[in-house]
C-alpha cells in the first residue's frame, strides 16, 4: 500500500490528468487546433505516467523479503524511465501530426472557448505540479518528482499553444499553429530525455550527488579518534532510501564493545545528515596491511586524498 504522504499527491495527479484530458479534447474538437491536440496527447500521457507512479510506489513500500533483501524502492526509476519513455513517444505523434498540417493545412474553427478551456486546464495544471514537485523533493521521491516536473511541462506546452493560437488570430497565419506543435514536441522530447537518464542512473547504482558524499565524510570524520581511519566509502540510492557503507580502521586492541559503541555513534550521525538512510560499517584493525588492500575503490581513495591535499 502506498504511504500516506505519497499516496494523496500521486492521486491528485491522476485526477488531475483526467480534467484536463476533458478540458484539452473538448478545446481541440472545438478549434481544430493540431497545437491544442498536442496538448491533449501530453496529458493522456501524463495519465498512464501517474496511474503508472501509483502502482510503482505501492510495489516499492512491500517490506524486504527472501527475494528483495534491499527492499523494492527500485522500481520507482523503473516508473521514471517509463514515464521517460512515454514522453518521448508523445513528443513522436505530436511531431508526425504537426509536419501533416504543415503539408495539408485545415483551416481553425472559432477560437474563443477551445483557448479559454484549454487555459483553465494549464492554470489547474500547473498547481499540481508545483504540489507534485514540494512532495518528491521534500519525501525524496524520483517518481513524485518527475510526476510534477512533467505536469509543469505541460503548462509550458500549453502557454507555447495559446500564444500560437494568438499569432494565427492575429495574423491570419495558420502556419503558426503546426510550428508550434513542433516547438512543445522538441521541449517535451528533452524532459523524456532527462527523466531516461536520471532512472539509468538509478538504476546503474549511481553514486549519491557530492554534496551529500561530503556531509556523509563530514559526519564520519567528525568521531575519528586518534589511530583512526576510514576508506572504501561506497553510496547509492534506491527510491527514497539511500545506502552508505565504509570500512572503519580502528586499533587493533579495541574491544569488540568499544569498536561496536563507536560504530553506533558514527552511523547516527551519518543518518542525523541525510534522511532514509541505511549505513553499514566493516570493522578493520588498522595495523593489518591487508585492511589497506581489501577494495577496489582504495586507488580512487588515495587519489581524492591527493587532491584535497593540493594547493
Amino acid at each position: 500500500m502506498v504511504e500516506a504522504r505519497l499516496k494523496y499527491p500521486v492521486l491528485l495527479s491522476i485526477g488531475a490528468a483526467v480534467a484536463t484530458i476533458v478540458l484539452k479534447a473538448a478545446a481541440y474538437f472545438l478549434t481544430g487546433s493540431v497545437g491544442l491536440l498536442s496538448d491533449a496527447v501530453e496529458s493522456l500521457v501524463n495519465l498512464v505516467a501517474a496511474v503508472t507512479a501509483y502502482l510503482s510506489l505501492s510495489y516499492a513500500a512491500k517490506p524486504v523479503d527472501e527475494s528483495h533483501t534491499y527492499g523494492h524502492e527500485k522500481i520507482e526509476f523503473f516508473s521514471s524511465g517509463l514515464e521517460g519513455v512515454l514522453i518521448l513517444v508523445a513528443a513522436g505523434a505530436i511531431a508526425w501530426y504537426a509536419v501533416h498540417r504543415l503539408i495539408v493545412p485545415e483551416p481553425l474553427q472559432p477560437l474563443g472557448l477551445g483557448v479559454l478551456l484549454a487555459a483553465v486546464a494549464a492554470v489547474f495544471n500547473g498547481g499540481v505540479g508545483l504540489v507534485l514537485l514540494r512532495a518528491g523533493r521534500k519525501h525524496g521521491s524520483i517518481v513524485l518528482e518527475a510526476d510534477g516536473r512533467h505536469l509543469l511541462t505541460d503548462v509550458w506546452t500549453s502557454a507555447g499553444v495559446l500564444a500560437g493560437l494568438g499569432l494565427v488570430k492575429l495574423t491570419g497565419v495558420h502556419l503558426f499553429d503546426p510550428l508550434i506543435a513542433l516547438a512543445v514536441a522538441l521541449n517535451i522530447l528533452w524532459t523524456g530525455l532527462d527523466l531516461i537518464r536520471r532512472s539509468f542512473n538509478g538504476l546503474m547504482d549511481h553514486a549519491l550527488p557530492k554534496i551529500e558524499q561530503t556531509a556523509v565524510r563530514t559526519a564520519i570524520e567528525k568521531h575519528l579518534r586518534p589511530n583512526m581511519d576510514y576508506h572504501a566509502l561506497r553510496t547509492r540510492q534506491a527510491g527514497r532510501r539511500r545506502f552508505v557503507d565504509f570500512h572503519l580502521l580502528v586499533p587493533g586492541n579495541l574491544t569488540v564493545q568499544q569498536a561496536h559503541t563507536l560504530t553506533g555513534e558514527i552511523e547516527e550521525a551519518v543518518r542525523g545528515v541525510l534522511p532514509e538512510l541505511e549505513v553499514t560499517v566493516h570493522i578493520e584493525p588498522i595495523e593489518d596491511t591487508a585492511a589497506w588492500r581489501d577494495s577496489a575503490l582504495l586507488p580512487l581513495e588515495r587519489a581524492r586524498r591527493e587532491r584535497g591535499r593540493s594547493p
